[in-house]
């Protein structure tokens, strides 16, 4: 059964080491069709960036369309559509098969800044998008450890490498400018590194009893902060798959989270 007969189309996609991500159409497409992907608007505000790939034959006899890691995308979540011919309207695709492996082990590669990651996901309701970051350099999350007292996260740095003056910060929410910093422990080539979050030292600078702690490492000196996040590997939002404990201090909890953007933040809470 055909699309126009109520059938949605599919297709599916392979991801390169090198970033590239090929899209194939599971049925035959016909010549002249293209594929729109847009950035996902904020809420309330107008479409502005978009960008069309053609299907082009491929070896097979079918068609297929490459999005090139030289395509700079910004940041944010591209819906995927398909343009049945130039300028006419468009329709959502479901996914098919994604084959993702060349993904899966991205943190244990050196990446180079700026970092652009791009991942394929099905949205909540069952379309294909791509969920995108481009940062001048990156710091990954790899180990999360918590104790009873304490908080002690690992990672590592893409595009940049401790150098004097280094330090971890904390930042509260809400425009307060409250921060907290830590020196920051290297590892072995000084782009590795680690650092202890206290949580009684933590719950005494929540001043209101509530409230978010984003984590950055400033590098250098006076180098720009970099956000810690978790970005290499295939989970495209790792808010409800990476789950960590509460643990409550003094009437006050806290735990480790990933923001919708995979972006590292501590959260404190009133424990009743």
């Amino acid at each position: 059964m055909s699309a126009e007969q109520g059938v949605e189309p599919r297709i599916g996609c392979v991801v390169d080491t090198g970033g590239r991500i090929v899209f194939e159409p599971v049925s035959r497409s016909a010549e002249g069709q293209q594929l729109l992907l847009r950035l996902r608007p904020r809420k309330e505000q107008p479409e502005k960036v978009r960008h069309i790939l053609d299907l082009e034959p491929a070896d097979d006899g079918g068609r297929r369309a490459v999005l090139d890691p030289d395509l700079v995308l910004p940041e944010g979540q591209w819906d995927v559509y398909l343009l049945r011919a130039p300028g006419s309207e468009r329709q959502r695709l479901r996914p098919g098969l994604c084959d993702l492996r060349a993904l899966v082990d991205g943190r244990l590669r050196d990446w180079q800044a700026p970092l652009a990651v791009r991942v394929p996901y099905a949205t909540l309701d069952g379309y294909l998008a791509v969920r995108t970051w481009l940062r001048p350099a990156h710091a990954e999350v790899d180990a999360i450890t918590i104790t009873d007292r304490s908080t002690t996260v690992g990672a590592r740095l893409h595009g940049a490498s401790l150098q004097p003056g280094a330090i971890v910060r904390l930042r509260l929410r809400g425009g307060s400018g409250r921060v907290r910093d830590m020196e920051p422990q290297p590892e072995g080539d000084g782009r590795g590194f680690s650092f202890t979050c206290h949580y009684e030292e933590l719950a005494a600078e929540t001043v209101s009893g509530s409230g978010i702690w984003d984590v950055f490492v400033r590098p250098a000196a006076e180098a720009p902060l970099i956000r810690l996040a978790c970005l290499l590997d295939d989970v495209a939002c790792r808010t409800e798959v990476f789950v960590y404990p509460t643990v409550t201090v003094g009437g006050v909890g806290l735990r480790p989270y990933y923001t919708v953007d995979n972006d590292l933040s501590l959260r404190v809470t009133r424990a009743d």
